[in-house]
């Protein structure tokens, strides 16, 4: 990853203007206990809906967060710095996966953000909206055409806002216009600050076209994933564009929306039975965020209530802890836990997937790479500066500038015998990302030398976990397992996509760049023993998860929320984050949580008595 010691040294350089984004961080601060919405999670999803549905003057909401504020934070603003937002931050979950059997028995961080936006505010920014076959795939799973492509396009024009590069240059032949939307909330942009190796990701396209050929426009939906291209990031200016600065900042001072930080919650509340059996849930407990400085009077525990419905937006991981310890969950876990067992729903916390993250390190020539600036202090020094006054430079941009997506081919063995785990035929089965420096989460980055990394994503995973909790207590992490490369199409397609990586890095333009691999088992992996068992030694994750509380047709029994998002067998509750995804998309995760996000409030409102 960037090297250790770059975080102490932007935090001790510089501060940056709070943004507006009102906040309280006491319960003795509320004014009330009832509000219309009660929204669990300050996140991606959460912040969508807090500033939909408080722009009904007549509507209350709170929004309970568990974290921080993102208030000048320099890490989160500047794109180049996200990856230092996780592990081991004051903004993050700081959670640990169980040992992994498909990884050698390797356990690692699994960071998640824990701060106003979420993940949002600690991903790297990258910003998709999936194949269509995806979309069109969440249809017919859950029996709601209105899921299909063909209409979820539309929310990109609410959501999504295309700003001119940092550098403004022509983006000619590097979007296509029609497919996006320009007067939405989330400002998003192309690179806008050149890197030593674009001209050679370029090159290489040009020189191996059937393999790697250029692909205009890289956000999918009407158009193809397939092939490489320019990133789009959530930024805009040179700055970070989360869901705290975007949708909760432009609710900034309505009186009718409260947001409470540092407010872990213990559980929802059982409030009354419906028609049929059916439970409601419409009360919250929680109590202020262990280490957050809160007085004894204000430690809790609390309980605010909904008139209408609570909306969990805790994330893949949070959502399921939080029905686990209310009762609703598995049967057999919950009475482990001597929890009383109110719905009994297997499917709580299982089938979890994620994206897993395989970073192909190379030794290269001279100063161009990034590690060179990295291992400087005065030149970081030098760059902090500009982007402190002007919001230029190497941090106002992303980690990097292209990528790409690639599939197996028609006739790869693999699909023969496993069939095809990803939506359809234009959906990719790996990502590829060039990256011009060392780039590692499980690897200490060196503190001499020249790297660059070829990052490669499994985007159509088929291995599964699960989320559990420990125990009763809500401020226990959860036992996460991932379940990573446990399946043989997972370990062939990734033994694939490597190969796919060293031909790459094979093209004549990097011939006077790239001078060999890094690490013994990645200059030994040359056959398929051999290249799984550098795979299973070095991958990771790129903390995507979902699918911890899938939605499923409302007459499924398996699953835990319905197409309206309702939780199966309640009332009054309602999922909306990343947990309901019933499989990974064919992308970066925040771009399609967001529309899903648009589409869920328009549920909300039409459906809420």
């Amino acid at each position: 990853m960037l090297p250790a010691k770059l975080l102490s040294l932007v935090l001790v350089s510089l501060s940056v203007t709070p943004s507006l984004a009102a906040t309280i961080t006491s319960a003795l601060q509320l004014k009330t206990k009832t509000y219309d919405y009660v929204i669990v999670g300050a996140g991606t999803a959460g912040l969508v809906l807090a500033n939909r549905l408080s722009a009904d003057p007549s509507v209350s909401v709170l929004v309970l967060e568990a974290g921080v504020s993102d208030d000048g934070v320099v890490p989160v603003q500047a794109p180049f710095l996200g990856p230092t937002v996780t592990p081991n931050t004051p903004w993050d979950w700081n959670y640990t996966i169980v040992p992994q059997v498909g990884m050698d028995g390797r356990t690692f961080s699994y960071p998640r953000g824990k701060l106003l936006g979420g993940s949002s505010s600690a991903n790297y920014l990258f910003h998709q909206f999936g194949s269509s076959e995806d979309w069109n795939r969440l249809a017919k799973l859950t029996g709601d055409s209105n899921w299909q492509w063909s209409n979820m396009r539309k929310f990109i024009q609410t959501h999504e806002k295309v700003v001119p590069p940092i550098d403004g240059h022509n983006t000619t032949d590097e979007i296509i216009p029609a497919d996006h939307g320009f007067n939405g909330m989330l400002p998003t942009s192309l690179p806008g600050f050149n890197q030593t190796i674009d001209s050679r990701v370029l090159q290489t396209i040009q020189q191996l076209p059937d393999d790697f050929p250029y692909n205009e426009d890289m956000s999918g939906g009407d158009h193809s994933l397939l092939g490489f291209g320019f990133v789009k990031s959530s930024a805009g200016g040179g700055k970070r564009s989360s869901s705290s600065t975007t949708y909760l900042a432009a609710a900034n001072g309505r009186p009718n929306l409260t947001v409470l930080i540092h407010a872990t919650v213990q559980k929802l509340v059982q409030t009354g039975t419906g028609k049929g059996g059916v439970k409601e849930f419409k009360s919250v407990t929680f109590a202020s965020t262990p280490g957050m400085g809160s007085t004894p009077a204000g430690n809790g525990p609390f309980t605010v209530t909904a008139r209408k419905e609570v909306i969990l937006s805790a994330g893949s991981v949070g959502t399921p802890q939080i029905l686990q310890l209310s009762g609703i969950g598995s049967s057999s876990l919950l009475k482990s836990l001597n929890i009383p067992t109110l719905i009994d729903n297997p499917s709580v916390g299982a089938n979890l997937s994620d994206h897993s993250f395989t970073p192909n390190l190379f030794h290269v020539k001279g100063d161009d790479s990034f590690d060179h600036v990295l291992n400087t202090p005065s030149l970081v020094q030098d760059i902090l500066q500009e982007y402190v006054v002007n919001k230029t430079g190497m941090f106002a941009n992303n980690i990097a500038n292209n990528f790409g997506f690639k599939r197996l081919p028609d006739n790869s063995p693999i699909l023969r015998q496993f069939g095809d785990p990803a939506a359809g035929p234009g959906s990719p089965h790996w990502e590829m990302v060039p990256a011009n420096l060392f780039f590692s989460p499980n690897v200490v980055s060196p503190t001499t030398g020249a790297y660059m990394t070829i990052v490669l994503v499994l985007i159509a995973p088929t291995s599964r976990g699960y989320v559990k909790i420990k125990s009763a207590n809500p401020f226990d992490a959860p036992l996460i397992n991932p379940n990573f490369l446990t399946t043989q199409v997972d370990i062939q397609s990734i033994r694939e996509g490597v190969r796919a990586v060293l031909k790459f890095a094979s093209a004549p333009a990097w011939s006077d760049y790239i001078t060999g691999r890094f690490g013994d088992k990645f200059i030994a992996a040359n056959d398929d023993a051999s290249i799984d068992e550098y795979i299973r030694s070095i991958t990771t994750t790129i903390f995507h998860p979902a699918s911890t509380a899938m939605l499923t047709k409302a007459t499924d029994s398996w699953g835990v929320v319905n197409p309206d998002f309702r939780v199966k067998g309640t009332t009054g509750l309602r999922v909306v984050d990343a947990s309901v995804f019933p499989y990974q998309l064919s992308c970066h995760p925040q771009g399609p949580l967001y529309l899903l996000s648009e589409r869920a409030f328009q549920i909300i409102t039409a459906t809420t008595a």
